[in-house]
């Protein structure tokens, strides 16, 4: 059956956010939704205690598409909130269109969009090129065929990945039932800086990524905010015989990502393996002596002490945040003994471990949902 094409524009109205500044934000008032707070991808929430224009505001239930940087639809699940610029809040009010169609044909859209500008150091859709996409169409009960189906797939891939979270939850609940509150110190453990327990500490390398390069090449977009390593999308790098020592990992290195935007920077996590794999100049490598077990380090950091210390010691530049080598190595740590620091190590790959099944399975479920998606849209799922 031939579907009637339509342009996105004619199915609702898409209102891009207030343009915030940073001099606007505020401690109490109403949350300003930034794309941090869609993602949850960390950082603390602003508010704004002045007063804008109404559609500007959001309400439980309402669905946000971010357009830049990040590409993705959400419905806001918080209390009433106003909306920050690079996301477009959803108006319906042109034509009756089943909402939960509509959740999933956006992110069909978007999915493609992504594979389009793929490798791009920067996403982004202008309004114009949103409103005037072809999208199809089909009867408000096929419509709703259509999302009753996805939906269950995409409830099973929900489910992993609530999953998932729930297993870095647990890992912060061990580190906190080890270690205690590293402010307060309840243990007593030594206090000591990271430059006290490191052996070497090197900045990656600067030279640009090649096309059939020899290793490969780590950059920020490697390290996730959990404390893990996303190996896809992985660029490849060759160097000189006398500089690989300076820049190659070995088992064990602690990776610090010191250039983010603010919320992001300072990402960590612990290289485990032992093919040799280069780091980019933005990622900070550190080898630690007999005194300090890189997954305590890591664990610290990435904890919600290490995250608060991290936002309230780097430095914006341009858009961007930094930390440097010198100020890393001054971070205060509690510094417990090794027999200690090792057992964490021990539970935390337990936790990992169960982990990785899980993610078998999520990779699974993602897979599912992203077939059913493309025949959803192509007239294949449903006739």
């Amino acid at each position: 059956m031939k579907w009637e094409i339509a342009k996105l524009g004619d199915l609702a109205t898409f209102i891009n956010g207030y343009p915030f500044k940073p001099s606007e934000w505020a401690s109490s008032g109403m949350e300003i939704i930034r794309i941090q707070n869609l993602t949850k991808s960390g950082g603390e929430s602003n508010y704004f205690q002045g007063t804008i224009p109404s559609k500007y505001k959001v309400i439980k239930g309402d669905i946000l598409i971010s357009w830049s940087a990040t590409l993705d639809i959400f419905e806001w699940n918080g209390s009433e909130a106003w909306l920050n610029q690079h996301i477009f809040k959803v108006q319906f009010d042109k034509i009756d269109i089943d909402k939960l169609y509509f959740k999933f044909l956006i992110k069909y859209i978007l999915e493609d969009l992504k594979k389009q500008v793929h490798g791009a150091t920067m996403q982004h859709i202008t309004k114009g090129k949103f409103d005037n996409m072809p999208v199809p169409l089909p009867p408000l009960a096929t419509q709703k065929r259509i999302a009753e189906i996805l939906d269950k797939a995409d409830a099973l891939r929900q489910k992993d990945q609530a999953l998932l979270r729930k297993y870095d939850e647990l890992a912060q609940a061990v580190f906190v039932d080890m270690f205690g509150d590293p402010v307060r110190n309840e243990k007593g453990w030594e206090v000591g800086s990271i430059r006290d327990i490191a052996l070497e500490v090197k900045y990656g390398t600067s030279s640009p990524a090649q096309k059939a390069g020899k290793f490969p090449y780590l950059r920020m977009n490697n390290l996730t905010y959990s404390g893990d390593w996303d190996f896809k999308d992985l660029k490849f790098i060759s160097l000189p015989e006398n500089e690989k020592e300076k820049y190659v990992l070995k088992n064990h290195d602690l990776v610090f990502n010191r250039t983010n935007s603010k919320e992001l920077v300072g990402k960590t996590a612990v290289y485990q393996g032992h093919e040799e794999m280069v780091i980019a100049g933005y990622l900070i490598r550190v080898r630690f002596t007999d005194k300090g077990n890189p997954f305590f380090v890591s664990g610290c950091l990435n904890s919600k002490f290490g995250k608060s210390i991290l936002l309230n010691m780097c430095k914006s530049i341009i858009g961007m945040a930094n930390i440097n080598a010198q100020e890393l190595q001054d971070i205060q740590i509690p510094i417990p003994p090794m027999s200690i620091q090792n057992e964490y190590e021990r539970r935390l790959k337990s936790i990992k471990m169960n982990k990785k099944v899980v993610e078998k399975s999520k990779n699974h479920s993602e897979s599912l949902f992203q077939a059913l998606l493309q025949k959803a849209f192509t007239g294949e799922l449903v006739p």
